[in-house]
This record gives C-alpha cells, sequence and structure tokens, in this order.
C-alpha cells in the first residue's frame, strides 16, 4: 500500500510521466498558481498596490508557499520510487540537488528567510524578486517548456562556442576603434573599457548614437564591425532554431506510454501511416 500511493503520488508530480484526468487537473492547477504568482511579483512592485493590497499579497503569497511546500515535501518522497534515486537516503539527497528541485527550493526559500528577519527591509525586498525564479518551475509541468529546456541542454556546447566567439569580436572591436577614435575623442574613446559598451550596441545593431565615430578610419571600421555583428548574432539564433527542429522530430517520431501492469514506460515508435 506505501509504495503504491508512492507511485500515484510520482506520477502525479510529474505529469509527463502518465496522462490521465487527475494529472491534467494538477497540472493545470499548479501553472496557474505560477502565472499568478509571477503577475502577483510584479504587480507588488507598484508602491501603490503594495500598500492598498498588502494583506491580499501575503495571504496569496503564504498560500502558494504552502502548496509549492507541500509538494516539494512530496517530490523528495516520492522521488525514490525511480530507480536512480532508489536508496532512501542518498537517493533523495542526490535529488534534492538535481536542478528541478534546486528550482522549487528557491521557488520557496525567500518567504521562510523573510519569516526568520534574517535580512533588512531593503534586501527583503530584492529576495522577494527571486520569486520571478517559480517561472523555471513550469518546465515540470509543461511539455513545451521541457523542449525549450531540452534544445538549450543539448547544444549548450554550440552556444558556447557562439559565445565565446561573439565575446572575443566585441574585444576586438573594441580595440580597433580605440586606436582609431581615442585621440579624435578622449571623453568618449578614451579606453577601451569604455569602448566596450559601444562594440556591444554597434554589435548589435541597436546604435544608440551616445558614441559616434568621427574619424574616416572609425567609420570604415564601423560599418565592417557592423555587418559582422549581424552575422555573428544571427549564429546563436541558427543554433537554437536547429535545436528545436531536431526536438520537434523527436516527440513526432516517439512517444512514451505506461505499461498498465507494471507501470514502466514504453518507448515506441510512431509510423507515418498511423
Amino acid at each position: 500500500m506505501y509504495h503504491k500511493i508512492k507511485k500515484h503520488t510520482h506520477i502525479l508530480l510529474h505529469p509527463t510521466k502518465e496522462e490521465s484526468r487527475w494529472d491534467k487537473v494538477i497540472n493545470g492547477f499548479i501553472i496557474i498558481l505560477i502565472l499568478l504568482n509571477l503577475v502577483a511579483v510584479i504587480l507588488e512592485t507598484e508602491p501603490e498596490l503594495a500598500t492598498n493590497h498588502a494583506k491580499l499579497f501575503h495571504d496569496f503569497d503564504v498560500f502558494s508557499v504552502f502548496i509549492f511546500s507541500v509538494e516539494y515535501i512530496l517530490r523528495v518522497w516520492s522521488c525514490t520510487y525511480e530507480a536512480k534515486y532508489k536508496h532512501w537516503l542518498w537517493g533523495r539527497l542526490r535529488y534534492m540537488f538535481t536542478w528541478g528541485a534546486l528550482i522549487d527550493l528557491v521557488a520557496i526559500l525567500p518567504f521562510y528567510l523573510g519569516t526568520v528577519k534574517l535580512f533588512d527591509l531593503r534586501e527583503l525586498r530584492l529576495l522577494r524578486l527571486v520569486r520571478l525564479l517559480r517561472i523555471f518551475r513550469l518546465t515540470s509541468y509543461m511539455k513545451s517548456a521541457q523542449v525549450i529546456a531540452n534544445v538549450f541542454k543539448n547544444r549548450f556546447q554550440e552556444l558556447l562556442i557562439s559565445l565565446v566567439l561573439t565575446s572575443g569580436l566585441i574585444i576586438i572591436a573594441s580595440c580597433l576603434i580605440y586606436f582609431a577614435e581615442h585621440t579624435a575623442q578622449p571623453e568618449k574613446f578614451g579606453s577601451i573599457p569604455r569602448t566596450l559598451w559601444w562594440s556591444v550596441v554597434t554589435l548589435a545593431t541597436i546604435g544608440y548614437g551616445d558614441m559616434v565615430p568621427i574619424t574616416v578610419t572609425g567609420k570604415i571600421l564601423t560599418g565592417i564591425i557592423a555587418m559582422a555583428g549581424v552575422a555573428f548574432f544571427a549564429l546563436p539564433a541558427g543554433i537554437i532554431t536547429a535545436g528545436f527542429l531536431e526536438e520537434i522530430r523527436k516527440v513526432k517520431k516517439h512517444h512514451t506510454t505506461i505499461c498498465p501492469h507494471c507501470g514502466l514506460p514504453i518507448e515506441h515508435e510512431v509510423h507515418a501511416d498511423h
């Protein structure tokens, strides 16, 4: 009986493992609660609303933290249903240090830290903004959010290389424009660190206009750098797009069902003619 309850609890809290009416109900409730929390955090930054409806915001936060705390405890308790977390102690500790479990903990931590008065009022206000991280909990309940997470996870190395290349281009552009402009405009391009801001807005093709080259060499370099920026900043977009296409193909090609006898997932291929 104990193991059966643990199994059903684990499946209910992981809606992608099985599709049932109660899965969808709990799934929808948690998603709505997370979104309402984000709205509440945003509205609470408005001083007039925060003052006039302080009790409402507080009561809603208490209710949300209660739900999220119960959910977190049940997740930690039922995680031993999975083979990789089978050990009653080390399995749970291992689960508690997973990305999803850490997000769950951080989502409720500001409330408890504020309750024990470990921070002054200014620090507490900043800490309460950490509640915005509750949006990442959607990855546990929305398949589309899991697809996004998988894209960034699987394409991490490519995105990292893209970031390194872009950072290198920003530094090179800063050096070039510094040597071209620092004599003509020492107040704006007086050093390479000051020029980094210009490189970022130019490569991103934003161009605020607060720092503009006036020398012929500087203008020529600006044109080249701006064109290079278009190509380099399109690189991560291409990587992410390719990742999305790959994940979508995987979703269409495979889907998981649960064996009604043993409760384990069964992966099988969906043929085009079905």
